[in-house]
């Protein structure tokens, strides 16, 4: 598939993080491309991790992750999740072309979060189904 992403979509997209996850207690979320590429990207603005670094070795680890999945006789797994002393990285996939990653802390329930990102990945996946283009 191919995206054109216009301004509004990406203005309807970074409200969507902003309202559904950073306002909700998230520290940081973006959205990706499967190569690592940030499309979107919302945090509390006290997050001082390289983000586009982060994308790239996200993608790669999703990959891989998906590899994994087609071994063990699994079509792939659309989620992940690492927990850290402190933060914590949950990924979850849109679509077969884009991941939403979410950094947050031990304050929020993972089920919470769960709940949430599903919710945004949603309106995020509407969005994009409106401006494919074959």
């Amino acid at each position: 598939m191919s995206y054109t992403l216009g301004q509004e979509q990406l203005d309807r997209m970074e409200d969507i993080l902003q309202q559904n996850l950073v306002d909700i207690g998230v520290r940081c979320v973006f959205l990706i491309d499967m190569a690592g590429n940030i499309i979107a990207n919302k945090d509390n603005g006290k997050i001082k991790h390289d983000v586009y670094s982060l994308a790239a070795l996200a993608a790669g680890n999703f990959g891989a992750v998906s590899a994994m999945a087609k071994i063990i006789g699994e079509g792939e797994f659309s989620l992940l999740f690492h927990k850290g002393k402190k933060e914590n990285i949950h990924f979850n996939k849109i679509n077969a072309d884009f991941l939403l990653i979410t950094i947050f802390s031990n304050e929020i329930s993972l089920g919470f979060l769960r709940l949430k990102v599903g919710e945004a990945a949603e309106m995020i996946e509407k969005i994009l189904s409106e401006i494919t283009t074959p």
